[in-house]
Parts: structure tokens; C-alpha cells; sequence
């Protein structure tokens, strides 16, 4: 799309969010899109001019790329980066820094990959861990955490988190989607376990999540916020609802956001498709919206902004063209969520949000930018 005047209805994106001691210019997220460019785990001074770009280019939140916890096996890709230890910590210090200095606001995400494979086949050269020593159903891969191993990595993302703050971080966000480690507990196709970490609800296998954000919300400040991305698809099945009814999703996300939970962030692949289409039709809520709807927490929406083809694609080498924000607009006007989240499309172009303000011409994505920092 070659866009030369500013697309009406645009300024819903640009008014300001507060959320804790977080106050945002706009509505507008940088999505954490793993960019593997952290040799030994430690972020350097291209990882921080990367991230001064987008907040120059006026994006609201940075959400960083997942950063992983004190665990073990924590990690599926050679170079991604730490959030823990002493030259990790000094290198996402440079971070947050040089993103203030330039303007903006910044959280890590932080992540446990669990049993997922790696896409370069690259393993972490410990034995990886699960809820139950698999991957998906009928694909066996690692161990099955003790009671220990649970402890202590509830423990690690607490740490984390609390390194944020104290590092001068404006939130903090755990990665609970996509089938990594927290995910897999709470879906049943990788969690069977018998014990108090598992069972046959969701509410019952989401234990592990609501004893963590508890752990995390005694960890830092009463009012640093805690984002926490969730998804009811998996990487390694796309068609998974973990929440198949209004009512499960409550019962998933009420106990959650009663643990502390600032802001929801529903990941789906496509934001403009309804979760529940047979309650409220074609052009119902999607999943933020219905987050939003049962718990009355803020929710943050993401999938395919500005593109007009899906984000997997890119693994594979495509890219994608520029595509309208109207259904956006559209969404945000109603107040659906309350923020929406921006991928790929960052990643080649750092000054959208700027040019999508000011109605410059935009473009789409290209699959080479994921070979650099720039």
C-alpha cells in the first residue's frame, strides 16, 4: 500500500494509555520477535541501536525479543539472549538506556522455551525440560520437571522480573503462549501429569502460571506492570482452543488476572478473526476482546497488522505486502482492546508508526531484514 495522506480515523491509535506507572504516547506495541543476535546470551550495542530506532520512530511500547530465565535449558536458538547474569543484565542496562534516552518505553519479555525444537536444529546441550517429557502428543522429548525444577523456575522468572525494575525497565511481560514451557502446562496435549500441576481442567493445569505472576507481583512493585501473551493456538498445532466457551475462557483468565496480571496479551495469527464467531457472528470479538469483556483487564491485540500475508510465512522466506489498517481502526474506535501489538512490519521499516501518523508512504515486509539488526 502506498499511502499519501493520513488514513482517517488514525488518531484512535495515537491517544495516550496508562496502566501502573506505565504512560504510554499511543496504543501502538512493538511486538518480541526473536531475532537470535545475542552472542553468549549478552545483548550489545547493535541489539541497542536496533531498539533506539523503533522508540525515535514514536512506537509506544517496545516489547523486547524473549529473553530467557536462570534455567538450565531455557533456550531452543544459540543466540538468544539472557536475562540473568552479570554481563546480560549490563547489556540490557545499555538497553533500556538507550531507549529512554531516545524517548520511548520498554519491558523484556521474558520466556522458557521448554521441549520446542529449535528451527536450525541447534540443541542447549543439557536435557530439556516439560510438564511431561513431551513435545506434542505421541512426541517424546526431554524430561518431566520435578517439584523441584517447577519451584525453581517460578522462582527465576520472579528474579527476572524483578531485575527489570530494578534495571529501569517500564514493565515486564512473561511469554505463556505458543506452546512453550508455561503453555504447555496448560494444554492438555503436553501436560499429563497426575500430580497438583496438572489434571484434566484448564483451570487446574494453569496453576503454574498463577503461582508465578504471584511470585513476580511480590517481586516488584505494586504498581510496575505485568503483561502476560497468551495464545489458544500452539506451534505445534494450530487448530488448539484452549478455551472452547466464554465461560472456560473465564475460567482460565479470571484466577490469572486476580494473581496480578496488568495487561492481557492475546496472540492469534490474524486480529481481525472472531473467537467466538458463533456467539456474536463474522465480525465478532476477537480473542483480546473477549479477554477484556470477562475479566475487565486491559487487553493488547496482535496478528498481522499492516500485512497481508501471516507471520509463519516468514519463516519460509516470504515476505509481505503492505496491507490497510481500517479493520484496526475500526476495532480500536469500538475500544475491543485497548492496545495492539506490531510485528514484522517494525522489523523492516523501524518509523511505521511515525509514517502511519504523519501518512507517509509505508511498505511491507521483506524476509531478508530478519538477517540483520538494523
Amino acid at each position: 500500500m502506498a499511502q499519501t495522506e493520513t488514513v482517517a480515523g488514525v488518531e484512535t491509535l495515537f491517544r495516550p494509555f496508562r496502566v501502573g506507572s506505565l504512560e504510554m504516547k499511543n496504543r501502538i506495541v512493538m511486538a518480541p520477535m526473536t531475532r537470535n543476535q545475542a552472542p553468549e546470551g549478552v545483548p550489545g550495542a547493535a541489539n541497542a541501536e536496533y531498539y533506539r530506532k523503533r522508540a525515535e520512530g514514536s512506537v509506544g511500547l517496545i516489547l523486547s525479543e524473549g529473553t530467557v530465565v536462570d534455567r538450565p535449558a531455557s533456550r531452543n536458538l544459540p543466540n538468544v539472549p539472557f536475562f540473568h547474569g552479570a554481563a546480560a543484565l549490563g547489556g540490557w542496562k545499555d538497553v533500556i538506556d538507550t531507549v529512554h534516552a531516545a524517548g520511548g518505553k520498554m519491558g523484556p519479555q521474558i520466556w522458557h522455551t521448554g521441549s520446542t525444537r529449535g528451527s536450525r536444529g541447534w540443541e542447549p546441550g543439557v536435557e530439556v525440560e516439560s510438564p511431561s517429557g513431551i513435545v506434542k502428543p505421541e512426541d517424546p522429548r526431554g524430561r518431566a520437571m520435578s517439584e523441584e525444577d517447577i519451584a525453581d523456575t517460578i522462582a527465576a522468572f520472579a528474579r527476572a522480573a524483578a531485575e527489570a525494575e530494578k534495571l529501569g525497565f517500564d514493565m515486564a511481560e512473561v511469554h505463556g503462549a505458543h506452546g512453550y514451557l508455561l503453555d504447555q502446562f496448560l494444554w492438555e496435549g503436553t501436560n499429563t501429569r497426575a500430580d497438583g500441576w496438572g489434571g484434566p481442567t484448564l483451570p487446574e493445569r494453569t496453576r503454574i502460571m498463577v503461582e508465578l505472576i504471584k511470585a513476580i507481583r511480590a517481586a516488584v512493585s505494586p504498581d510496575f506492570p505485568i503483561f502476560l501473551r497468551l495464545s489458544q493456538w500452539k506451534q505445534q498445532d494450530y487448530e488448539v482452543k484452549l478455551a472452547t466457551t466464554p465461560d472456560e475462557m473465564t475460567a482460565w483468565l479470571a484466577p490469572l488476572a486476580e494473581a496480578g496480571v496488568d495487561v492481557f496479551h492475546c496472540s492469534q495469527r490474524r486480529f481481525w478473526v472472531p473467537e467466538f464467531p458463533e456467539l456474536d457472528g463474522e465480525d465478532g470479538l476477537n480473542f483480546a476482546g473477549w479477554a477484556r469483556k470477562l475479566t475487565g483487564v486491559p487487553t493488547c491485540s496482535v496478528g498481522s497488522v499492516g500485512l497481508d500475508g501471516e507471520f509463519f510465512r516468514s519463516f519460509r522466506g516470504h515476505g509481505a505486502g503492505a496491507a490497510g489498517i481500517e479493520k484496526l481502526l475500526e476495532r480500536m474506535e469500538r475500544d475491543e482492546f485497548d492496545l495492539i501489538a506490531v510485528g514484522r512490519i517494525l522489523i523492516s521499516d523501524p518509523y511505521w508508526v511515525e509514517k502511519i501518523r504523519t501518512g507517509q508512504d509505508v511498505s511491507g515486509f521483506d524476509a531478508a531484514a530478519l538477517a540483520t539488526l538494523d
